[in-house]
């Protein structure tokens, strides 16, 4: 019952209908209430109006025969008039209150009180009223019978004819004479009345009964079906059957809402799935976890553990966890379970021991509070990770930073540790004091372009940042002078920076040593050149010697010499004396010691200038010079002097090939003749010297570049030229190769530069 009330208490329909019904009910009962008391009081207005409008006929049609005093005209108009339905009585009355006519003939000439009812609404009043309203005149009567009776008095008037006729004459100041009282039966008008107040009644019922009954299957059709079927299916949801659907097929906000509650289920099941999925993971990662993790009460007793914890210690049911981690029969002075139980907070701690199986271990610990719904701190969970193996590592990677931190600073080359983006220097070794000649403490924290001279720090600083090696870097030590290194770059880490490894190597000298072999190589060619040489000044000299004599026969004969001849003999003597300067300064130029200095040249001219001093000794061995050079050749980046001894090296190995094979053929061979064609491919310049000389054999040919390697005779060669060549090569980032020539059986000997690319340092620190 309760229940039953508690549901009818609670639905909306039920309170919506009652709500509508009583509204209705109100409404529909004021309109019938309204209705009937207005029909009412119009079917009252209208029956005194023609209750009025029959006195009136009563009083016009007695009027004629008052005026004649004609007693038995006035009562037998009277009785004729009173014998219609619905009249009771008509009654004249005089001034003193006699009836003096009626039709009923007992009560003529019978007194009445002037104060009665019908004479008191005039006499109420002293003097008497004249003139009144006619609803003052009218009044309503119960009849002895039950039934309602309406009574209208109508007051007679003193009319002139009334006052001069001779036979009924009244006084001038009374001005009435009397009054007329008709009553009629109400009876049949109210059944009227009653008649249509129970039709309103009624019809106002019926009207409440089809409206509340159109309100209630529109409300129990439209609303209460579909709010129960929102009710149940919101009902299965909440129980977890989120494939129920509601179904509800109105285009109204319920139609709205059941699409609503159908979508939110649908996103309930999707999110419960996930939130399944994601219990699940957290449950997998809980367990599979690859440390070790428990949850503990106030007493520390674990009621909680994963796999990896269980499997670590394999605690009995109900065992503390200072009994799992170590065997002991107390928590642990410092434990972080304890500080999370005082202030609710997460706490790292760090704990050895000596562990279940005997041996001393190491944990990092890591707790957290768990709460209720209050905020109550609960329980706590801890996560342990077994860190011996890293403390045994650890002690192991101290050990070995000390060995690789001995070896640092035992390098012999300088090591330096730069800020991969300012360069500044972090950490050296102990080999920068011995080169460099600074301390530690002098140059930490400086930037590594204080080493380079001024007008380089500028591109050498982003050569650094760029580069893997640099080679033949000028340097600036402690005592102002400078040194040569190569400079070796790599990117390291450094204290958790990026940083730059970089490794230095002093080369002064052995670039002295170098460029000292350089020079001997030189002065050997030289020697070699010097017949060569001496034949290509004698023939200038010849030349100004016989001139010279020719002028001195004719100055000591004292003949005139013609001005044409003596001018011819002049510029004869002038430009050999230009030529003769012109070997020489080459000579010197060649042989002057130098430091390296790279330009862009053409390396057409270089070959050229090589070829001016062998050009008299090949002319003379029968040797001929076959030139094919492009002349638009793209400039290379070398030093000219070095690469014009590397072509003199070429153009010596191909004479003294070919001569060698004649020596052994014993006759001259029938093509002696040296190739030198020049041009470009895949932007390098590249340049061919072929002889048609003995060849080189395939076993000794990996070694021709190696320093003091010779196939010469002992006195003709010093085995320098090609390993001097090759190094020079490198050094302008270029290459130096050998092939045999299957068709004559020379070698050709090609080389190839790169192209200028007007960086000339890059050839010197790269």
């Amino acid at each position: 019952m309760k229940k039953q009330k508690y549901i009818f208490r609670m639905n909306i329909v039920s309170k919506f209908i009652i709500f509508v019904g009583v509204s209705l009910l109100v409404i529909i009962s004021a309109w019938a209430y309204f209705n009937i008391n207005y029909q009412k009081e119009k079917l009252m207005n209208h029956i005194i109006a023609d209750s009025d409008r029959l006195t009136e006929t009563i009083r016009l049609g007695t009027h004629y025969a008052m005026t004649l005093n004609s007693r038995d005209d006035i009562t037998q108009i009277i009785q004729n008039i009173g014998k219609q339905g619905g009249i009771e009585r008509i009654h004249i009355y005089n001034k003193a209150g006699e009836i003096k006519f009626s039709n009923i003939e007992t009560e003529v000439n019978k007194e009445t009180n002037i104060k009665a009812e019908a004479c008191n609404i005039c006499h109420k009043s002293e003097p008497p009223l004249e003139r009144i309203e006619l609803s003052q005149r009218t009044r309503i009567i119960n009849s002895l019978q039950g039934y309602r009776q309406l009574g209208i008095i109508s007051p007679i008037y003193n009319e002139k004819g009334c006052s001069t006729e001779d036979c009924h004459v009244h006084p001038k100041n009374k001005k009435i004479l009397g009054t007329l009282d008709v009553v009629v039966s109400l009876e049949a008008r109210d059944k009227e009345i009653m008649d249509a107040k129970k039709a309103v009644i009624s019809l106002a019922l019926l009207a409440f009964i089809i409206i509340f009954t159109i309100i209630f299957f529109l409300v129990y059709k439209f609303i209460n079906i579909p709010i129960k079927k929102l009710m149940e299916g919101t009902v299965q949801i909440a129980g977890g059957n989120f494939e129920t659907k509601i179904a509800i097929y109105q285009k109204d906000e319920l139609g709205q809402l059941a699409d609503l509650i159908n979508s939110m289920g649908d996103q309930i099941h999707i999110q419960q799935t996930e939130l399944h999925a994601q219990r699940n993971e957290y449950r997998t990662l809980f367990d599979y976890a690859p440390c070790m993790i428990s949850v503990q009460d106030r007493d520390y007793k674990l009621l909680r553990y994963n796999r990896q914890f269980g499997k670590s210690f394999q605690p009995k049911p109900g065992a503390h966890c200072y009994q799992a981690y170590k065997g002991l029969n107390r928590k642990c002075d410092n434990c972080t379970v304890e500080k999370t139980f005082k202030d609710g907070k997460s706490h790292y701690g760090e704990e050895s021991g000596i562990g279940k199986d005997g041996t001393m271990n190491h944990w990092i610990f890591i707790t957290s509070p768990i709460r209720n719904v209050k905020g109550e701190v609960i329980s706590a969970m801890e996560m342990s990770i077994d860190i011996t193996s890293r403390k045994y590592l650890e002690k192991k990677l101290e050990a070995s930073e000390k060995k690789y931190q001995s070896i640092f600073n035992n390098i012999p080359n300088p090591v330096f540790v730069l800020n991969e983006e300012t360069l500044e220097l972090l950490d050296c070794n102990q080999s920068v004091k011995s080169v460099y000649g600074f301390d530690k403490n002098e140059i930490l924290n400086q930037s590594f372009q204080n080493f380079f001279i001024n007008e380089e720090k500028g591109k050498m600083f982003d050569l650094v940042k760029s580069s893997s090696t640099l080679n033949q870097v000028k340097h600036k030590i402690k005592d102002g002078k400078n040194i040569y290194v190569d400079i070796w770059i790599s990117p390291s880490e450094y204290n958790d920076k990026k940083v730059l490894l970089v490794t230095t190597s002093d080369i002064t000298k052995r670039l002295e040593t170098e460029r000292e072999l350089i020079q001997a190589g030189k002065m050997a060619t030289l020697g070699e050149m010097s017949t060569g040489i001496a034949h290509e000044l004698n023939q200038p000299l010849s030349v100004i010697k016989t001139a010279s004599d020719f002028i001195l026969k004719k100055v000591d004969k004292k003949e005139k010499i013609k001005e044409s001849i003596f001018h011819k003999l002049l510029v004869k003597i002038n430009n050999n004396v230009d030529r003769a300067s012109k070997i020489i300064e080459h000579m010197r130029h060649f042989a002057r010691k130098s430091d390296i200095n790279f330009e862009d040249i053409n390396v057409n001219e270089i070959l050229m200038r090589a070829h001016d001093i062998f050009s008299q000794q090949l002319k003379v061995r029968g040797i001929e010079v076959v030139w094919s050079i492009q002349e638009d050749i793209p400039a290379i980046t070398a030093d000219p002097s070095r690469i014009e001894q590397v072509f003199i090296n070429l153009l010596v190995n191909a004479r003294d090939a070919i001569e060698e094979k004649s020596e052994q053929q014993n006759s001259m061979i029938d093509n002696e003749k040296i190739y030198i064609e020049t041009f470009s491919k895949d932007r390098h310049v590249i340049v061919k010297v072929r002889d048609t000389g003995l060849g080189i054999p395939d076993g000794i040919k990996d070694k021709l570049f190696e320093p003091f390697f010779t196939t010469k005779e002992v006195g003709k060669g010093t085995g320098l030229g090609l390993s001097i060549s090759y190094g020079i090569m490198k050094e302008c980032k270029g290459n130096i190769e050998v092939e045999c020539d299957k068709v004559t059986g020379g070698a050709t000997f090609i080389i190839q530069f790169p192209f200028a690319n007007n960086k000339k340092t890059d050839y010197l620190f790269s």
